[in-house]
């Protein structure tokens, strides 16, 4: 409920969403990667392999940028009708629960009435409000960010299929980088969430390996 005239994404997406779209850009490799197999597959397998990884990626690249603008806009279209009721309570108490309702957790309660009175001011105040939500530049740059993700996060498992002729040591290469990547991600959160990046990187390596069998068993 901040400035909702003013309000913008974080340069191209935050820490998490990058992570999160790397992550499934990998998995959605693996479930092809993975079935493979290294005894019986030929060169005409693996290209067939890698066309279909990309244009899985692709596809969901794609699907995923256009829920990364729904997303976006459904957000702001909430925020900006909560700003409007907040602006139009026949009194402060009414504007209050509005503003409580909508923070995280208890936050409203930690902040009490006072911190609430002053944020209604504040929202008060704000400049006239758009009539409706919006989608501006930045968030498409974000949708696009998205997309180059997913599709990217394709080529680390496969690369080692069109420099490897032989399928074994590909496969070997393809699931070391994998799990490289995986934990790689992992560390990432971690540092951001301010735990234990390593054991968050080692706990992303047994997630994503579950996942990648879940959606391989699945028929993914």
């Amino acid at each position: 409920m901040a400035n909702v005239e003013n309000e913008k994404r974080a340069p191209v997406l935050d820490p998490i969403d990058r992570v999160s779209e790397v992550i499934f850009g990998l998995i959605m490799a693996l479930t092809f990667t993975g079935s493979l197999s290294a005894a019986s597959a030929g060169r005409e397998e693996i290209r067939t392999m890698m066309f279909a990884a990309l244009g899985c990626n692709l596809a969901w690249g794609l699907v995923d940028a256009v829920m990364y603008l729904v997303g976006t806009l459904t957000e702001r279209a909430r925020n900006l009708t909560l700003l409007r009721r907040v602006r139009s309570a026949t009194a402060p108490q009414e504007a209050h629960a509005i503003i409580a309702g909508a923070l995280p957790g208890r936050l409203g309660e930690v902040i009490g009435a006072e911190g609430l009175e002053g944020m209604r001011r504040r929202l008060a105040a704000l400049p006239e409000l758009p009539a409706r939500a919006s989608l501006g530049r930045d968030d498409f740059f974000g949708a696009i960010g998205v997309f180059v993700i997913v599709v990217l996060a394709t080529f680390p498992v496969v690369v080692p299929f069109m420099l490897f002729p032989e399928t074994a040591l590909a496969m070997r290469v393809s699931n070391a980088v994998a799990l490289a990547t995986l934990f790689a991600a992992g560390y990432a959160l971690g540092r951001y969430a301010g735990g234990v990046a390593w054991r968050t990187g080692f706990a992303m390596v047994a997630t994503g390996v579950v996942l990648v069998g879940a959606t391989m068993a699945l028929g993914g």
